[in-house]
């Protein structure tokens, strides 16, 4: 599949944490859960993540209803401690994800690819959500 001429979306968030913990909470699967939904009425009750090169991710992603479900993943191609994090959808587009160490807080800047079913817009709103919940659990976390 052809992905260098897809459109892009850039959302960004900055946390209030060192790299070292954001990064902890972005990629192990006990924290994943926690945060990784755009809206309330949505959960994420399974997480699977072999954060290497070549390795693999899926996450559950469901309504608290029970009304329906996915499960969202890919391969990894770049691992960058603290840095960077890259990777491509099952369905070929792609992820890419910095990590900008500003000491006491974090920059966390992710581009994708779009897919063709949704808006931009609401493709950028949900993505951005996601990293809004996942700013809120980092900063409240211990």
């Amino acid at each position: 599949m052809e992905t260098n001429n897809k459109a892009k979306v850039t959302v960004q968030a900055v946390i209030q944490a060192p790299v070292e913990k954001v990064w902890t909470y972005w990629t192990e699967p006990v924290h994943i859960t926690k945060w990784n939904q755009a809206s309330e009425d949505w959960h994420a009750p399974k997480a699977e993540n072999d954060l290497r090169i070549g390795g693999t991710f899926v996450t559950r992603m469901e309504a608290k209803d029970g009304s329906m479900g996915f499960d969202f993943g890919g391969t990894y191609d770049v691992v960058k401690q603290h840095e960077a994090i890259g990777y491509t959808m099952e369905d070929g587009r792609r992820v890419d994800i910095t990590f900008v160490d500003k000491g006491s807080e974090t920059e966390v800047i992710e581009t994708f690819d779009l897919e063709s079913t949704h808006s931009a817009e609401m493709q950028q709103a949900g993505w951005q959500a996601i990293l809004d919940h996942f700013k809120a659990y980092t900063e409240q976390s211990e």
